[in-house]
């Protein structure tokens, strides 16, 4: 499976797994104690429940486009990582974090926050 080389390559290879429908490699882009703040009001936490959350999201059958990533910040091996939505999300936000093997992979993740 591609992992990501770059803290951007994260966001082309999440659209590509939510539209192939894959629950599992989605999980895959995080690590095992990540956190995402989704749904909203809640927290997400852990690999097992990533899976979980996944596979409710896409029995749906969504269907996403690809995002231009913001200005990536980057500082050793952590990176913050956004892209302007073109949905109502507000913003979307993640740290990730680059492995021992040179792969990056989310570490926390707010996909959707607005003010308010």
């Amino acid at each position: 499976m591609t992992t990501a080389q770059t803290p951007e390559d994260i966001t082309r290879l999440f659209v590509e797994r939510v539209n192939a429908g894959d629950a599992e490699g989605l999980a895959d882009l995080y690590e095992p104690d990540a956190i995402i703040a989704f749904p909203p009001g809640q927290i997400t936490r852990g690999r097992d429940a990533i899976v979980a959350l996944y596979e409710g999201m896409l029995a749906q059958q969504p269907h996403f486009e690809y995002e231009e990533p913001l200005t990536t910040l980057i500082s050793g091996d952590l990176a913050l990582t956004a892209t302007e939505p073109q949905d109502d999300a507000g913003a979307r936000a993640q740290v990730v974090r680059r492995q021992p093997d040179g792969r990056w992979l989310r570490v926390l993740d707010r996909p959707d926050f607005t003010r308010g």
